[in-house]
């Protein structure tokens, strides 16, 4: 890891970690898609994959514009959250099940990257970085709604076809 000397350089550190993870789940968002059963699941998932590649090509535009390389740098946190979520791809087991765990795998990707461009937005703001805030702006919000999609796939039906397994449409009440 660089000396962190100034908050400039934070910021070029946390957008290779972020650049690192999103080139990450562009190489996972496909097995995700072939792994999930339900077809809306993999509608939203392959909608996101497109969005997902233009965050890259945004990230890419930042480094442009700060005169730097993009690299150097694998984001750890990314990583390890796609690798729970790919040990449920190819599992056997129930497929509603299943989708319930890629969404929430998927969810968790999400919540990660919503908090990593959070700070990275604070971070431009802070030294005046409006231009390049802005980018990080509209991929946040880009991250927001993908997280809301999964959670109306969860809640408008796969959830509910998953519990259907804890035995004859029972559910548990909280």
């Amino acid at each position: 890891m660089p000396t962190m000397s100034t908050l400039h350089e934070l910021l070029i550190d946390e957008l290779n970690d972020i650049h690192s993870a999103e080139h990450q789940l562009v190489q996972a968002l496909p097995k995700m898609i072939e792994g999930a059963n339900s077809e809306t699941l993999r509608q939203a998932l392959a909608e996101h994959l497109v969005e997902t590649e233009e965050h890259v090509n945004r990230l890419d535009e930042i480094f442009t514009t700060l005169e730097r390389s993009p690299g150097g740098k694998k984001c750890l946190g990314m990583e390890g959250l796609l690798a729970e979520g790919a040990a449920l791809i190819g599992d056997d087991g129930d497929p509603d099940v299943l989708d319930a765990g890629i969404i929430g795998a998927a969810q968790r990707v999400e919540h990660y990257e919503i908090a990593a461009y959070g700070t990275a937005i604070a971070h431009a703001e802070a030294m005046g970085h409006s231009e390049i805030a802005a980018r990080l702006k509209k991929t946040l919000a880009e991250e927001v709604a993908a997280d809301r999609r999964l959670t109306e796939i969860a809640e408008g039906g796969i959830n509910r076809l998953a519990a259907t397994e804890f035995g004859e449409g029972e559910t548990v009440e909280s």
